[in-house]
């Protein structure tokens, strides 16, 4: 009995022995799923958020994929044609709009659809081969035809003529000055043959011409094929250098760099002049580009800015260059006497001028119309809808051109269609913006429009105001197309004598006057100019200096 009940006590420890170790088994197998639950939760935490961290990149990566896709690979022009020839026409989505306001939009835009349809579409002219000019040097061939007889006679000739071209001609202008004496003067000699005392009275000799730049012989020809090759069709120095050196004639580039040096200095003051001028109008556009310059204490280039201010009445133009900068200071120095219509684009530099008495800030459309045109990608129906608004106000515009109306008919013509046309599009802005993709481009195209919109409107106050800032951003493009081949100015000094080069080039281009011409003319006369005071530099600025030379412009291009 004794060793039975010896038996069970020993079972029943083991069986208890066994059970605390499956519990402890257990309790550690609880404690490792609980660690690897919370591990796997805070895992899947931080994985949800990467991911939507990355759907939001992608997003936006996606987006900017399609708007690089149609800058590059689509048709540049921000004009559009709707796809549903059907769809509806102005809808103000339930907008809180005046019945007044509404009926006058609806017959804004009846009035332009019924002059769309009454215009009378013009046909577009032929292109017309120019003459070539009689007073370019001739080299006659002669081919006769083969298997003449002798009984054949001549009755006429087929000519045909072909533009050829060959290397510029670099030539010497030599000036001989004789030199006179009194003939007992010259009889009294030393034992040498030298005349013993060289009395002035007694010698006589021509006055030397002016030169452009003393101490030189570069020629006014000369300095102005190298500053028209470079700031008008934009061949940077080392490669004129180079076409010089076929010619046979090796040019120092330091040497250049000083007949550039001095060239800038002599026009410095009619650039100066030019600068009064445009900032005596009353009305001008402003913008800003850039332009690489080297920081010599760095050793690398840094972007720069010239600032291009254009008189829009006079199609005059002026840059700026004050250190590379960009900073609010420098516009507000420079326009700090300014009195009239300032036309900008969004940047924040130039709301400033929003509380300057005299001055009246205006926008423009065509940098909103973009920002909707890079909008179509992401939101269609949208940015279509911005695009028709403001495709109608240019209507208005192609209204007033077609019908030859002057500045006060067209003021009242934008007063009547356009402005109407205005307000519903503002006060669509304000309801459609919260229906955008936050940070997206059609909010971004909302809120810029919307901010400005006060500038943009108010082209409708006098009829010489234009919509856009188009003509000044054709006068800065020079500037961006010249630092694709010269890369960068040197220094800031060099920099400030690109924008004197520049401005009066460009005022050359818009008045169609040829710059070989004038340059050469100028170098000519400007050293006379700056000497005498009672002369006024402003005759020598290309618009007023065509009325009084026959200067050979160049031919519009035919449509």
């Amino acid at each position: 009995m004794s060793d039975f009940s010896t038996d069970n006590n020993l079972l029943v420890q083991e069986l208890l022995q066994e059970r605390d170790e499956l519990f402890q088994k257990l309790c550690r197998l609880q404690k490792i799923n609980e660690d690897t639950l919370g591990g796997l939760e805070a895992q899947n935490k931080e994985l949800s958020s990467e991911v939507a961290q990355k759907d939001q990149e992608i997003k936006k990566l996606t987006d900017q994929l399609a708007w690089f896709r149609q800058k590059y690979f689509s048709k540049s022009s921000e004009k559009f044609i709707k796809e549903d020839p059907n769809q509806r026409k102005l809808d103000f989505d339930g907008l809180e709009i005046l019945p007044d306001e509404v009926i006058a939009v609806k017959e804004a835009d009846k009035q332009i659809a019924e002059y769309e349809r009454r215009k009378v579409v013009r046909e577009k002219k032929k292109p017309v081969r120019l003459p070539i000019p009689e007073g370019l040097r001739r080299e006659i061939e002669v081919i006769e035809p083969e298997g003449l007889q002798a009984d054949w006679v001549r009755i006429g000739v087929e000519v045909t003529e072909i533009l050829e071209h060959k290397p510029g001609e670099l030539y010497v202008r030599r000036i001989e000055r004789p030199k006179y004496a009194v003939k007992q003067a010259v009889n009294e000699v030393s034992v040498t043959g030298r005349p013993e005392q060289e009395d002035s009275s007694t010698i006589a000799v021509a006055a030397m011409p002016l030169l452009p730049l003393p101490r030189s012989n570069a020629g006014p020809s000369l300095l102005a094929e190298l500053m028209m090759n470079k700031y008008y069709f934009h061949l940077p120095f080392y490669r004129q250098i180079a076409m010089l050196k076929m010619t046979g004639f090796h040019l120092p580039q330091s040497t250049l760099n000083g007949w550039f040096q001095g060239s800038s200095d002599l026009l410095r003051a009619l650039y100066l002049r030019l600068k009064d001028i445009v900032l005596a109008s009353d009305y001008i556009q402003v913008d800003e580009s850039t332009v690489p310059v080297i920081d010599n204490e760095k050793h690398k280039t840094r972007k720069a800015y010239l600032w291009m201010v254009r008189s829009v009445m006079d199609d005059l133009v002026f840059f700026h260059y004050d250190k590379g900068s960009r900073a609010q200071k420098v516009v507000v120095d420079l326009l700090k006497g300014f009195k009239g219509a300032v036309q900008t684009d969004g940047y924040n530099a130039y709301s400033i001028y929003e509380q300057k008495k005299g001055v009246l800030l205006l926008g423009c459309w065509a940098h909103s119309r973009r920002k909707f045109h890079e909008s179509l990608q992401e939101d269609k129906n949208g940015a279509e809808y911005a695009l028709e608004q403001i495709g109608k106000l240019y209507k208005v515009e192609q209204m007033a051109d077609d019908q030859d109306l002057d500045f006060e008919q067209r003021s009242e013509l934008r007063k009547r269609l356009a402005y109407p046309i205005m307000r519903a599009f503002e006060k669509w802005i304000v309801a459609y913006h919260p229906k955008a993709l936050p940070g997206g481009r059609m909010s971004k195209a909302l809120s810029y429009t919307y901010n400005l919109f006060e500038r943009l409107s108010r082209y409708h106050l006098d009829g010489r105001y234009l919509p856009d800032n188009n003509l000044a951003e054709n006068a800065i493009r020079p500037l961006a197309v010249g630092r694709k081949g010269y890369l960068f100015c040197g220094n800031h000094d060099a920099a400030e004598n690109a924008a004197i080069m520049y401005s009066l080039l460009g005022c050359c281009k818009a008045s169609d006057v040829n710059p070989r011409e004038w340059l050469t003319d100028v170098f000519s006369k400007i050293a006379s100019y700056n000497a005498n005071y009672n002369l006024d530099l402003a005759d020598l600025l290309p618009h007023i200096w065509k009325k009084s030379n026959k200067c050979q412009g160049f031919p519009k291009d035919s449509d």
